[in-house]
């Protein structure tokens, strides 16, 4: 119980840090899906999540996208309620709410702005790179803006699987009665900006790697151990490993080295020992001493 109360004040804390700050950012976000909803989303004609019902609704009779998400998001809410509990559902309200609102207040952004839709490719990209830039600053800042998400946290939770296949399950369903309004070729376009949107999210939220960590099992230790120390100027650290299938203590070598310096790290330690087994991941941010 002591832990848990340790845990719940550390998630106070994280949630207090910063409020201002983190709020401004969340509406700089909201702000910035909003304008590319009006202005590249709606006219394209994309499909996805609770916005991609406003579109086909705009579509079908002529309903204002921004009250077909407000309605969307609030019976969202509710089921959140019901099925996620409060805690979770509080966090949710917020975003929920104020993007529809924002959605109706940039409206007249399509009048200002005039963007031709003879290259639709080009608009889909650039759309789908704004939203992925405004969604990035949003979760990163530690909000939501509900919608699918929450059908997606619920599928999670009861159907037992992973959030890669509940986001494919329920945006599947989406894209799958956008092919009946607008067809194959719009939905592929719409599976092209989906896929941007969440890389340009991912992006914004952890950044750019500019470092690269590696995890070396070699049987030259030493000789690895001193290019990356001295040819290299870099630190390494040696950790204790032990072969599932053979049992035997092999040590694992852990360092992490500029995006820059990769190709001399890599080809260095195949220099060394042509055996050598190495894992390589994106670092994308490096605390301590390096």
């Amino acid at each position: 119980m002591l832990f848990y109360k340790k845990n719940k004040d550390i998630l106070n804390m994280i949630n207090k840090e910063h409020k201002i700050f983190r709020f401004i950012q969340f509406l700089i976000g909201v702000f910035i899906i909003s304008v590319a909803f009006n202005l590249f989303i709606l006219p394209c004609n994309l499909v996805y999540g609770v916005s991609g019902m406003g579109v086909m609704l705009k579509k079908l009779y002529n309903i204002n996208p921004s009250v077909v998400i407000l309605i969307g998001n609030a019976f969202l809410l509710l089921v959140s309620l019901v099925f996620l509990g409060s805690e979770k559902t509080k966090h949710t309200i917020l975003g929920a709410m104020i993007y529809p609102i924002m959605i109706a207040l940039t409206a007249w952004v399509p009048d200002v702005v005039e963007i031709s839709m003879k290259d639709t490719l080009v608009v889909v990209l650039f759309g789908a790179v704004i939203s992925g830039f405004g969604y990035g600053l949003i979760f990163k800042a530690g909000y939501t803006t509900g919608g699918t998400d929450i059908l997606n946290e619920i599928v999670v939770k009861y159907a037992k699987t992973s959030m890669g296949n509940a986001m494919l399950f329920v945006d599947g369903f989406v894209l799958m009665l956008g092919v009946f309004v607008f067809g194959f070729t719009k939905i592929m376009y719409s599976i092209i900006a989906l896929y941007i949107i969440s890389l340009m999210t991912d992006k914004v939220m952890i950044g750019i790697s500019s470092t690269k960590s590696f995890f070396i099992i070699t049987s030259k230790e030493k000789e690895v151990k001193d290019y990356i120390l001295n040819e290299m100027g870099h630190g390494v650290t040696s950790l204790e490993g032990k072969g599932a299938f053979s049992g035997n203590k092999q040590a694992v070598l852990m360092c992490v080295i500029p995006t820059k310096e990769y190709f001399l790290a890599k080809e260095g330690i195949h220099t060394i020992d042509k055996n050598a087994f190495f894992v390589v991941a994106d670092a994308y941010e490096v605390y301590g001493n390096k």
